[in-house]
């Protein structure tokens, strides 16, 4: 999955598959999540927040599943 770097005081890069619809989001401390069932609008829109850190707790974290990548 290709990373695209952001602008971000905890996240490093996001990522997407839109053929598994799988967000990747690569924090700055070394952590890797994937979050399932993510449409790529949604996606498109994390990318592009002013605030990718913001934008994930309120519209990804606690609405789709999610497992930490090794």
């Amino acid at each position: 999955m290709e990373k695209e770097y952001v602008q971000s005081s905890n996240i490093e890069a996001v990522g997407y598959d839109k053929d598994t619809e799988t967000l990747r989001v690569w924090f700055l401390n070394g952590s890797v999540y994937d979050y399932t069932g993510v449409g790529q609008l949604e996606y498109e829109a994390l990318r592009d927040a002013p605030s990718v850190g913001s934008y994930l707790h309120q519209n990804i974290k606690g609405q789709y599943p999610y497992e930490k990548v090794d």
